[in-house]
């Protein structure tokens, strides 16, 4: 869609718009607590294109009620009058005219920063994509000036391919690996940054003049598939990350879980093994250190001598490893199924501590394998407690990389809509 075509309400075209809508799927009645012009617009949102008596029904409560909040919300800008297909045949099916999410209220950009490929994407306020941009840099860490310049030249790239300037945009949504207070704005430990307790969010702000939304990348994930994938309609579900380290974001009651200080989910952090391998974190027997791409590479290093390979890229090397597993190598497969069964005692903890609805598999390394072979799978499956019941299914989303900016920007849009939505309360109440 043309940058053109922003902010202009075309019925005709409209009529046209995809009616999956998107984000959380939340039971109608379920979140009596959350305040009835929210639950109005977020069943606009996440239907698509709804009746102004299916809203009411949907939430019980009198279509006067609906009208008088839709109508204010109409006047806000934030929904508009769709007209609606029906059902040619019948004469049934949609209403003539329909409410749906005003594409062009507003726009956001969702950012992934990672240690070696940087991706963002610009969509609007429907959830549509406007323009993406995909950065390859050299592995390493930055500083904290050095991570500005990134995001900034990244959105200039971005918003340069959207046709806007960036002043455009209502918020942007950053995801970093690390252990990321998402409410404080800070960044206490990220291995794209030389820094501790960068407070990312107000030099980002001070910098871009926008307001800006940061969380760990694998909550971003997990936000990705609750707004716009196989997480829309499940209470709770788990996402477990493969790529530079080991990741996991966890959604409870339709809504990410951080735990009380926002730390919460480290998989990846998680011990398997008492003065174990070194992690990137500092601290021996991570998980992330007998899984992730660095620690399959150290162990490739050590058992196929690979000494002379020192200056080459992870990537690089993985592959190799990849390759000669695939032609039959016993070292290269023992080191891949060793990886494999300390994921299962990852996975298998998840089973036990949450008991999800489902686990999502997400991230570049799962084009290997062996990560998650039937073994793999079958060790998981002995080391979870044994209740009777099946185990909750697994899936896997190897989206790339462009999934993670997706979860960046849904982290904008809802911090977006809920200040908009909150303003717009205190104002009626005024």
């Amino acid at each position: 869609m043309s940058a053109d075509g922003l902010g202009h309400s075309d019925l005709e075209d409209e009529s046209k718009a995809a009616l999956q809508g998107f984000g959380p799927l939340i039971p109608p009645l379920s979140e009596s607590m959350r305040p009835l012009r929210q639950q109005v617009f977020d069943r606009v949102r996440a239907t698509g294109l709804v009746a102004r008596v299916q809203v009411a029904k949907d939430l019980g409560v009198s279509p006067a009620t609906v009208t008088t909040i839709t109508s204010e919300l109409i006047e806000a800008g934030l929904i508009e009058e769709v007209a609606a297909p029906r059902d040619s045949d019948s004469g049934r099916g949609r209403p003539a005219v329909a409410l749906g999410v005003r594409r062009g209220a507003h726009l956001v950009a969702g950012m992934k920063m990672s240690d070696r490929e940087q991706s963002a994407v610009i969509v609007d306020f429907a959830g549509n994509l406007v323009a993406n941009e995909v950065v390859p840099r050299r592995p390493g860490a930055l500083s904290s000036a050095g991570m500005l310049d990134a995001i900034e030249s990244l959105l200039t790239r971005v918003c340069d391919k959207a046709g806007i300037h960036r002043s455009a945009l209502s918020g942007v949504g950053i995801g970093l690996p690390g252990f990321i207070d998402n409410a404080e704005g800070l960044v206490l430990w990220s291995s794209t940054l030389t820094e501790r307790g960068v407070g990312l969010v107000d030099m980002a702000q001070r910098r871009l003049q926008l307001p800006v939304f940061i969380d760990n990348d694998a909550n971003l994930v997990a936000m990705a598939e609750l707004w716009f994938g196989a997480g829309r309609s499940l209470a709770d579900f788990a996402v477990v990350t493969f790529e530079h380290g080991v990741g996991m974001g966890f959604v409870m009651n339709h809504k990410l879980y951080r735990g009380a200080r926002r730390l919460g989910m480290e998989l990846g952090h998680t011990k398997v093994q008492l003065d174990g391998a070194l992690c990137r974190c500092g601290q021996r027997g991570c998980l992330e250190a007998y899984v992730a791409d660095y620690a399959l590479a150290r162990e490739a290093s050590t058992a196929l001598n690979w000494g002379d390979r020192e200056g080459q890229p992870i990537s690089v090397l993985l592959e190799s490893l990849y390759e000669q597993a695939k032609s039959g190598d016993v070292t290269a497969r023992s080191i891949f199924r060793r990886a494999g069964r300390y994921l299962a005692v990852g996975l298998a903890n998840v089973v036990n501590l949450f008991d999800p609805s489902l686990i999502i598999l997400s991230g570049e390394r799962l084009k290997f394998d062996y990560l998650y072979a039937a073994e793999t799978l079958a060790e998981m499956d002995h080391l979870a407690i044994n209740t009777g019941r099946p185990r909750p299914p697994i899936e896997i989303h190897a989206w790339g990389d462009l999934l993670w900016a997706h979860g960046a920007a849904a982290l904008a849009l809802s911090s977006v809509t809920e200040r908009i939505l909150a303003a717009s309360r205190e104002i009626a109440a005024q």
